[in-house]
């Protein structure tokens, strides 16, 4: 029996073998770590730590509390690499007959501005005609794209072992909102937090807790308000619905997951409708 063609594409090999990577190091940090705490229960943070600084990639450390940590950051989308806009897609009321505009545009580095996407259009409220049953337009996304399977199955994200998503971004000071995307309940629920800048025209690095996201779908708060699955992460973006009409521009440089609360210039906790 013959492999599927796109079974033998080297994105496919390479995402497996990134992943094999990553339960390969998980796995052996944590062997390794057991065998090591027989031997000296009281050095297990040392150990834990002086083993962190030579991955690459997060470590998953069990301490006697068995408490799972992760000691870096979990880079989920960064922009500083130019092949990141490629696997992204945008989105807006146009895609059904409105007359917003949006646009994802890669910008190379300068010294006074580190590499990223722009991400900029003009929001119309107009309705497209002959189309009652559109009555309300007026919004503009992006995303990245489903990502292709590995050999261990679904690409997801586990952000797990993290409290917060970081973001570095250069805003207008518009109301956008994260969304994430998950194995959720239902397949278009949408996880959602308001993207707060405190100083729109100026770069800064935000903090959001992955436990303050709202489940929504189809832009309204839905119920139950289960706990987003974050082991299983599909998508994450940003959308502008303030319905405002007009120009807006949004930089972003990376997105990622950490635990370092100083990883963020300002975190300010806030609710969806605030």
């Amino acid at each position: 029996m013959r492999p599927s063609p796109h079974l033998l594409a080297p994105g496919f090999l390479a995402r497996s073998l990134d992943e094999f990577k990553r339960f390969a190091k998980i796995g052996m940090a944590s062997s390794l770590l057991r065998f090591m705490v027989c031997w000296s229960r009281r050095s297990w943070d040392a150990i834990g730590l002086a083993l962190s600084a030579n991955l690459n990639h997060p470590l998953v450390v069990y301490t006697q509390e068995s408490l799972r940590t992760a000691m870096t950051p979990y880079h989920l989308l960064d922009f500083t690499n130019p092949d990141t806009i490629t696997m992204c897609k945008t989105m807006s009321d146009a895609d059904m007959g409105g007359f917003s505009k949006v646009a994802l545009d890669q910008i190379p580095a300068t010294p006074s501005e580190p590499a990223h996407v722009r991400f900029h259009g003009n929001i119309s409220i107009d309705l497209p005609p002959n189309r009652p049953q559109i009555q309300r337009t007026g919004y503009a996304a992006f995303r990245n794209k489903d990502r292709g399977p590995t050999i261990f199955g679904k690409s997801l994200w586990d952000v797990d072992p993290y409290v917060y998503l970081a973001l570095r971004v250069k805003s207008d000071g518009r109301k956008y909102f994260v969304n994430v995307q998950t194995e959720s309940i239902e397949y278009t629920d949408i996880h959602q937090h308001r993207l707060y800048a405190q100083r729109p025209g100026e770069w800064e690095t935000l903090l959001i807790n992955w436990s303050d996201f709202v489940r929504t779908n189809h832009g309204q708060v839905v119920e139950p308000q289960n706990e987003m699955m974050t082991q299983k992460v599909r998508t994450l973006g940003i959308g502008l619905t303030d319905r405002v009409p007009g120009p807006f521009e949004l930089c972003i440089s990376r997105m990622w997951a950490t635990n370092r609360l100083e990883d963020g210039d300002t975190h300010k906790k806030q609710s969806l409708g605030d």
